[in-house]
């Protein structure tokens, strides 16, 4: 017997449980676990939604619900007035999620109580062209797109490592990039820094990377320091930014990187390179061990030589710098495996991967509990250890 849309719907509310917009704002309020999903088209959503809804229209709602909520998550789900969440929300208990609601009244009521909405980042036409290949990875999605459009990374240093990093995460459309360093452009310089270009040597290598950068995607915003890294700068220039990559090439700055990041609880994504070889970490506070917990003193200036001493092979700092920048978006996607507690080495002759545990110090001087931390200048304290 042919049942009507209006008797489907009918048996459909009789199924489910709903939740007036009453009730989830109580939730909110009371930061009550739950997960909130907007299954109204993309334009619909673009007007508005609730405070930190998750966007999946209804259309692919069976194809990207598993890869956003877990089946004992507390969901919520709404719509314009309250139909295809109601229709979602069955679904949805046919794929196993029990413990769901459809919000009565939808988005409508919610906006006619004048309850809180936030705008949402919307993407533009030419955005979702150049972000394409993103968007449809679950794991990203226009929702990811839009953290990294807001995220702000900051690059210490502009030569090997930044360079390869600053290219991709500026294609990958991270916002804000901050690139610290008081170099200028040299021709020695072009065998790995891709960044740089003949026709700009002499110039700052900050401005010459916010060139390259704004030519490739000019949604990003670059923030140049062009300054060396000191005890009295180092808080005004990592404030506001969300995570380091630190690409520096000598200890003192490498130190003095860390113990802010310690203080400001800033993750620090070390790469650092020497002939063939090169090694990657992620630093996170509170999650794992430091720098210092890795290197508790640096080595004799002998033993330490740079690049310009030793050499390096030009493809090395590419493969290490875009590793650093791969970690940096898995932090901020908040997706995959980051190598917090984890040293990653490689050998460029020998084509091989090594992966070493790294321990936290309980007796570390600055990421230990109770630790004190005082910013210094390293360069004695590096000449002396």
């Amino acid at each position: 017997m042919a049942t009507t849309f209006r008797e489907l719907l009918s048996n459909v509310k009789r199924e489910i449980r709903e939740v007036s917009v009453e009730e989830v704002r109580r939730l909110l309020d009371t930061r009550t676990p739950v997960k909130l999903v907007d299954v109204r088209e993309s334009d619909e959503h673009s007007a508005g939604r609730l405070p930190g809804a998750l966007h999946i229209p209804r259309g692919y709602l069976e194809l990207r619900i598993e890869e956003q909520a877990r089946r004992d998550e507390a969901l919520v789900v709404y719509c314009a007035g309250g139909t295809r969440s109601a229709l979602a929300v069955r679904t949805l208990r046919d794929m196993g999620y029990e413990n769901v609601a459809s919000m009565a009244g939808g988005f409508n009521r919610w906006s006619d109580a004048a309850y809180p909405v936030e705008k949402p980042l919307v993407l533009s036409a030419e955005q979702k062209e150049r972000y394409r290949r993103h968007l449809i990875l679950p794991e990203v999605g226009e929702a990811g797109q839009t953290k990294l459009l807001k995220s702000r990374v900051l690059l210490l240093g502009a030569g090997g490592l930044g360079s390869p990093a600053a290219l991709y995460l500026a294609a990958a459309g991270v916002g804000t990039l901050g690139i610290v360093d008081m170099d200028v452009v040299d021709l020695s310089n072009l065998q790995r820094q891709v960044i740089h270009t003949r026709e700009r040597q002499g110039q700052p290598k900050v401005e010459s990377a916010r060139a390259a950068i704004e030519a490739l995607n000019p949604d990003v915003k670059v923030v140049p320091f062009a300054e060396r890294l000191t005890s009295q700068n180092v808080l005004r220039i990592l404030e506001g930014f969300d995570m380091v990559l630190d690409g520096g090439d000598n200890f003192p700055t490498r130190y003095l990187l860390n113990d802010a990041c310690v203080v400001l609880k800033r993750p620090n994504i070390h790469g650092s390179i020497f002939r063939f070889e090169g090694q990657v970490t992620t630093f996170v506070p509170g999650e794992g061990p430091c720098y210092r917990c890795l290197y508790p003193a640096p080595p004799p200036p002998e033993l330490a030589p740079s690049c310009a001493e030793a050499g390096v092979l030009g493809v090395l700092p590419g493969i290490i710098g875009l590793m650093q920048a791969n970690e940096a978006l898995k932090l901020i996607l908040g997706k995959g495996q980051p190598l917090t507690g984890r040293l990653l080495t490689f050998d460029a002759l020998g084509t091989r991967f090594q992966e070493l545990k790294l321990r936290r110090d309980p007796k570390c001087p600055v990421c230990a509990d109770g630790a004190k931390v005082e910013f210094i200048d390293y360069e004695q304290f590096c000449a002396t250890a």
